[in-house]
């Protein structure tokens, strides 16, 4: 019994590290399409998966390839990293951590270099539009959490940056999949998760996105059959709505100017060094009232517990 169980574990780490030396290489083609020496690519060492460093990327980046190079099919490196993201919903407990760890690592990387996450990706027809990692990422905010929360940082756009709020918004993709999460929740513990989560990227992208686009109607919201579980959406719906109507408060204003002068992400090293109380420290470092709370440091697929 522990024999055929070894072998299963070890047969599945196998595939999934084929499986990310595949999406390596597919994103090392795209990014070294432009760089002085575009036909010289990195080898990627299985260990890339296990350190969850994205080295794999770096020797071309730091030769100044093109983050937004295109392949003849019109794969990008966001685009390549779209699809793994979305992978890692599918996948097990243990291959979404590992996939998330990775993607993160990545994405901070291609962001860093002027990838844009935001953009909707172009098919090669130019009719068809693949969802941005953006995107991606909101819509499955409470699975992929520690990725969303790394684009807000890095200010990501709460808009399409292609399509603008024509095509999606921050708050409709987020209460979308609240209401969906709302109805998958076991329990009031996993109502009160999700619920958290959503008022956190809410708060964040208030103060590190470049613009916030107007709440999208009340009559727009899900609607949910229990009466129970619509109510905390009414109210996060509500306070939302109380926030539009008066003038950001200067606390938040102060917020967001002083975190877009320490652009780029990372900054609690910055933020350290300031000649400020600990308490302005961490109002400036929302980030850290929560980042060590459970399970919200990394991905988990689909049908898991939240």
């Amino acid at each position: 019994m522990h024999n055929r169980y070894c072998v299963c574990v070890y047969k599945r780490t196998i595939k999934l590290l084929k499986f990310i030396h595949s999406f390596s290489f597919r994103l090392s083609l795209c990014i070294s399409l432009r760089s002085p020496q575009p036909n010289v690519l990195p080898t990627y060492p299985a260990k890339v998966l296990r350190s969850g460093c994205p080295s794999c990327c770096n020797p071309s980046l730091r030769k100044g390839a093109d983050v937004n190079a295109t392949t003849q099919d019109g794969e990008t490196p966001m685009s390549s990293l779209a699809f793994l993201v979305k992978e890692a919903l599918e996948s097990s407990v243990e291959d979404a951590k590992e996939i998330g760890h990775f993607c993160t690592h990545v994405a901070h990387l291609l962001i860093s270099h002027g990838a844009g996450p935001s953009c909707c990706l172009s098919a090669t027809d130019g009719e068809v539009w693949e969802h941005s990692l953006t995107y991606t990422s909101l819509e499955n905010f409470d699975l992929l959490f520690p990725l969303t929360v790394l684009l807000l940082q890095h200010s990501a756009s709460f808009v399409c940056s292609h399509h603008s709020a024509s095509y999606w918004t921050g708050p409709q993709l987020i209460f979308t999949r609240l209401a969906e999460a709302l109805r998958e929740a076991v329990d009031a513990a996993e109502v009160a998760d999700v619920l958290a989560k959503a008022e956190v990227l809410l708060d964040l992208a208030r103060i590190c996105s470049p613009a916030i686009p107007p709440l999208f109607p009340r009559s727009q919201l899900p609607v949910l059959e229990q009466g129970s579980i619509h109510e905390p959406l009414l109210e996060l719906y509500g306070k939302l709505e109380e926030r539009e109507s008066q003038p950001m408060p200067l606390r938040c204003l102060c917020r967001r100017l002083i975190r877009n002068c320490l652009l780029p992400w990372p900054f609690e090293e910055k933020v350290k060094a300031l000649p400020l109380p600990d308490r302005l420290k961490d109002l400036l470092l929302p980030e850290n009232s929560w980042k060590n709370r459970a399970g919200w440091d990394r991905f988990k697929p689909r049908g898991s517990s939240h």
